[in-house]
């Protein structure tokens, strides 16, 4: 089949790898000059295979409750008059009860997993380097009541086949040494060896590079305006070119990647995709002194935080914001990263050559993505990915060729197209 896929960030690229894989002829719209531009550009890093708990969970309304009134708040609601904001909120408030909140932790945790096998696989298939490490993920917690809470939900977390146990601040220094400038602060720790961490852009344009020495058709600054449809199917897609030409561009089936922008190009077609975008920050700066740098990737769970090694970078990004589709940076909210990582790691990097960034992550009130078919029997989404874009890519996209191929994915996950 001619299979046309719409973005070229982490999930349309992988997805395009696969498809070409399965021996479709593949062709690609992007508006930006390259793949992963946006999203996926300068993201935390990392696998997180042990973030299965997602946002909405019996004990997120009253934190967020909490931080409505702090500019620095991990999650900020900048409630706007936007009404699919509001329902957003409603539905997120739906998926905080105890029961939703087990459901899609079981999804998450499935994909998770899964997608880290593929990328293993991926990578030994390829060889493809993007400043990987696999050395696990230790979240690290400076509040005791905060900790404490964390370490309740171990077995549950562990019955879903994910290996976490819990450290003392000791154990948690003898894992990654930088921590000793910090250790008095700790009231101790959470660690996941199988998680890994790596560079998120770096990847998806080496794997661009790969596909299309494979015969994948990228075609970059090309935007897409419109999908039309008739009674079942899509019969092509609107877009425009840089030079301003308009043209259709045709396939047999065509698979959605455009992460936030994902909704406002269905709605359209009678499609309502519950995905508003979560705007996060990530502040990059060179390594300043290697011995206080770390180099396993780290969760600060109490400020939303991740700290990731990429070569000779040091990556911290997290915070989310629902403010629509404004790309702003709020210097409050980079302030209090770099206050952050001053306080518990002062030597680490150089905050001088700081590089700030925020882009928007395509999230749904369940943190479960939108894997699957639509009512349009030839339009496959691949998108609402949320933090965990860069954790489910590979996976996502290897189910989702096997969809659009035909054959039952090998995860256990709720494939799902809204209509």
């Amino acid at each position: 089949m001619r299979i046309v896929v719409l973005g070229a960030g982490l999930e349309g690229t992988a997805s395009a790898w696969y498809l070409r894989g399965d021996g479709h002829e593949v062709v690609v719209l992007e508006r930006r000059e390259a793949a992963a531009m946006e999203a996926s550009f300068a993201n935390g890093g990392q696998i997180s295979v042990s973030h299965a708990v997602p946002w909405a969970n019996p004990r997120a309304p009253l934190k967020v409750l909490k931080w409505l009134v702090r500019a620095d708040a991990p999650l900020l609601f900048r409630l706007r008059a936007d009404w699919r904001q509001w329902l957003w909120c409603a539905q997120f408030l739906v998926e905080c009860l105890p029961s939703r909140t087990r459901r899609n932790s079981a999804a998450i945790a499935a994909l998770g997993r899964y997608s880290r096998a593929a990328l293993q696989a991926l990578r030994r298939e390829t060889g493809l380097r993007y400043d990987e490490l696999a050395r696990g993920i230790l979240h690290f917690y400076t509040d005791a009541r905060e900790f404490d809470a964390a370490c309740a939900t171990l077995t549950a977390l562990q019955r879903l086949g994910l290996e976490l146990s819990p450290k003392t601040p000791a154990e948690c220094v003898a894992i990654e040494p930088a921590l000793a400038a910090c250790q008095d602060l700790l009231a101790g720790g959470i660690y996941a060896p199988d998680d890994e961490s790596g560079d998120a852009h770096r990847f998806a344009q080496a794997l661009a590079s790969l596909a299309e020495a494979r015969g994948v058709e990228f075609r970059y600054r090309t935007e897409v305006v419109r999908i039309e449809a008739s009674g079942h199917n899509v019969n092509a897609i609107a877009v425009v070119r840089a030079d301003g030409v308009r043209e259709r561009v045709r396939g047999d089936a065509y698979v959605l990647a455009l992460g936030s922008w994902s909704p406002l190009l269905c709605a359209p077609l009678g499609i309502r995709l519950p995905i508003y975008p979560a705007k996060g920050y990530s502040v990059t700066m060179p390594v300043k002194d290697p011995a206080a740098a770390w180099t396993v990737s780290l969760t600060d769970d109490e400020h939303k935080l991740v700290y990731s090694r990429l070569g000779e970078r040091l990556r911290i990004a997290g915070m989310a914001e629902l403010a629509g589709y404004d790309l702003g940076i709020d210097p409050v909210r980079c302030a209090a990263i770099l206050r952050r990582v001053g306080r518990l790691f002062p030597l680490a990097g150089d905050a001088s050559r700081a590089e700030l960034w925020a882009g928007l992550r395509p999230s749904t009130p369940s943190n479960v993505p939108l894997i699957g078919r639509t009512r349009y029997a030839n339009l496959y989404l691949n998108t609402g990915h949320g933090t965990l874009g860069w954790t489910h890519a590979c996976g996502s996209a290897r189910a989702l060729a096997d969809l659009v191929s035909g054959r039952r994915p090998e995860v256990p996950f709720p494939f799902t197209g809204c209509g």
